[in-house]
């Protein structure tokens, strides 16, 4: 099932995801701490510092959910996850 994402994006299939990681326990752990990281540089910006934190590496709004935008990273391969005992 698709669901349409505020800036007309779909999200990527959970399938795609997968196959770009170990694990689904991977999976959110690594879409979860790119969308902290995500939500500091937004927080960031709105403070005037932009040194410390990424942000969106696909097409997004300052509407799109962190970690909906996370997941497009990955799925787009603009992230690529290490191993968890790395």
């Amino acid at each position: 099932m698709h669901v349409n994402c505020s800036q007309g994006h779909h999200r990527p299939p959970i399938d795609e995801l997968l196959s770009r990681v170990e694990s689904k326990y991977a999976l959110v752990i690594f879409a979860s701490k790119r969308a902290r990281q995500i939500n500091d540089y937004y927080a960031d910006l709105h403070e005037g510092s932009l040194f410390d934190n990424v942000g969106p590496l696909v097409d997004s709004t300052i509407d799109d959910k962190p970690l909906s935008v996370a997941l497009h990273e990955i799925n787009e391969d603009k992230l690529v996850a290490r191993p968890l005992d790395e």
